[in-house]
């Protein structure tokens, strides 16, 4: 271990030292294929786990949050647009999606221990699992939901007089849609929500 530091500089130095085989062309292009190669193989693998078949491919979702969904407007409504799993839960933009997808990536832990297996373990930690989406979306003003729902897109006319004052009351208020629609896809956990929970978005 004494010779660790010696080594990553020699290990260094070998990479910067100018190739006596290739030249700059071939080192420029393969490094480039490479990048093309890595890049599409991540933004793949990326757009693979964001689809409705990945998400409810084990046994913990198939039983709870999916029978859920498929009784919302979400699922099924008078225009045929679907809202799957990653609309409402996998944020557009690159920098927020990837973000998602290392905070997701840790939330496999659940899954290999067995710690939402059944029904009841599930329901046991619903309000917690709940509070984790809860924050990320206030944190990002209901990135998710504004990637399909914008207030100026809204038509007041056509919401009943309790939505048309309770949205304006919301607006003003600085709250963010998560803080009064967080029951809209799956069943509302015991307990407080949003609002109660992280306050009014900052």
């Amino acid at each position: 271990m004494a010779d660790s530091p010696g080594a990553l500089r020699r290990l260094w130095n070998a990479l910067r030292r100018p190739s006596a085989t290739f030249s700059v062309l071939t080192l420029l292009l393969t490094g480039f294929a490479s990048g093309i190669v890595f890049w599409g193989g991540l933004n793949t693998g990326m757009e693979a786990t964001n689809t409705m078949a990945f998400c409810i491919s084990c046994h913990e979702m198939q039983s709870t949050v999916y029978v859920e969904y498929k009784e919302t407007i979400h699922y099924s409504n008078r225009s045929g647009v679907r809202a799957v799993c990653a609309d409402c839960h996998v944020p557009k933009d690159w920098v927020h999606k990837v973000a998602r997808k290392i905070q997701a990536s840790g939330e496999v832990y659940g899954k290999i221990v067995g710690s939402i297996d059944t029904p009841e373990k599930f329901e046991a930690k619903r309000a917690e699992m709940a509070s984790h989406v809860w924050k990320r979306m206030k944190e990002t003003d209901s990135l998710e939901c504004r990637n399909c729902h914008t207030a100026t897109a809204m038509s007041p006319d056509k919401q009943t007089d309790k939505a048309k004052a309770r949205h304006a009351k919301g607006f003003a208020e600085g709250k963010t849609c998560i803080d009064c629609h967080y029951g809209i896809a799956h069943n509302e956990p015991e307990g407080p929500g949003p609002q109660e929970l992280f306050g009014a978005k900052q």
